[in-house]
């Protein structure tokens, strides 16, 4: 049996881990040798100097939601007195608000609103491509997607199709949650199945649209039940390769039904460590500073993250289940600069917009 230092140098220099051996690794190994090894992978794979980050906004355009996990402090059931659902004028003006500040990724999601059907989100497409062409709809999540092919009756590669033509260039990786049966029984049981999550991923790939793929952590799961989400992610990347970036984040318990404990900054950080190691064939790995805040966020680009995210413009997901943390484009440029990197503007595809100047600059 390998020693966990050869399994750290191995895994450091871009070498595979199987699941005993990534398991074993986020029992055993020293945070810091962790972490160490996970930043050495990740100077080896981009520019050392570099972090980059993508200025946009996610707009929650309705909290109806049919699926009711209870992790989720947002979602109100159908009928409710509180429930909304934004026009698309309103829309719209988020997202000017957003281009007007430089966003070109702008993520329209919500809940699972079995009241909307698909001309309607491909009305909204057409105008935000039509209004906005700088902007890239990287969009919705596998909920949604499985919840339109419901209302309409089609196959969920045909409101994938449906939905690009109309403008929708990505799918984002929200709804992963942790890819595993047992957990997702308990927290999240009307929603879409590990395969089936997997299933609408292959297909969005397969039709040239590029993907992110997510891991919300800190719930109920396991160590092993973590590896496990990262392994079938591995083995779908090993497939296709259409996942752009993996990006794991904290479940926030404070105002939802589920309560538990929020998720301790080293338990964070053995996460990220562990994930840049174990998905060898993922290029990127996100800072998700949304839920640990933006220190946390500075730590993760010691422990194999590369990218810092987004700006998030504006969010109400999370914010809802009780986090409070917020950044602005110079916030998220100072944080780099001061850990001695060179913050360099993306888009959702990892194209550098290096001509742009920095936020701190005035």
């Amino acid at each position: 049996m390998p020693s966990l230092t050869e399994l750290l140098d191995r895994a450091a220099g871009g070498g595979r881990l199987s699941f005993d051996e990534g398991l074993r690794l986020y029992d055993d190994a020293d945070l810091h040798d962790l972490g160490a090894a996970a930043h050495a992978r990740r100077m080896a794979m981009h520019p050392p100097d570099v972090v980059t980050y993508v200025i946009d906004t996610t707009i929650n355009y309705t909290n109806v939601c049919n699926v009711h996990c209870s992790f989720c402090a947002f979602f109100r059931p159908e009928h409710h007195r509180e429930g909304y659902t934004m026009s698309h004028d309103r829309v719209l003006e988020r997202v000017k608000y957003a281009a007007d500040q430089g966003a070109t990724q702008i993520m329209i999601q919500g809940g699972v609103n079995p009241e909307l059907r698909i001309e309607w989100f491909e009305t909204l497409f057409e105008r935000v491509g039509r209004e906005y062409p700088q902007v890239d709809i990287h969009s919705l999540s596998v909920s949604e997607i499985v919840g339109l092919a419901h209302v309409e009756a089609l196959p969920t590669r045909e409101v994938l199709a449906r939905l690009k033509a109309a403008g929708m260039k990505s799918l984002p990786g929200a709804g992963a949650e942790i890819l595993v049966e047992r957990v997702r029984k308990r927290i999240s049981a009307r929603k879409v199945k590990p395969h089936e999550w997997l299933g609408v991923m292959r297909e969005a790939q397969l039709l040239g649209m590029p993907t992110t793929a997510t891991m919300m952590f800190g719930s109920i799961e396991t160590a092993a039940e973590r590896i496990e989400h990262l392994d079938v992610l591995r083995q779908l990347q090993d497939e296709t390769g259409g996942f752009t970036a993996f990006i794991p984040w904290y479940y926030v318990p404070y105002k939802t039904p589920l309560r538990g404990k929020e998720a301790t900054g080293l338990e964070y950080l053995r996460v990220l460590a562990i994930s840049r190691l174990y998905l060898d064939n993922f290029a990127h790995l996100q800072a998700s500073w949304l839920t640990p805040g933006l220190k946390m966020g500075q730590l993760a680009l010691f422990y194999g993250c590369d990218d810092m995210g987004g700006t998030i413009i504006e969010e109400q997901v999370v914010h809802d289940a009780g986090s409070t943390n917020e950044a602005t484009r110079r916030d998220l440029e100072e944080i780099i600069i001061k850990a001695g990197y060179r913050p360099v503007v993306r888009d959702t595809y990892w194209n550098l917009r290096s001509n742009m100047p920095l936020a701190t600059a005035g």
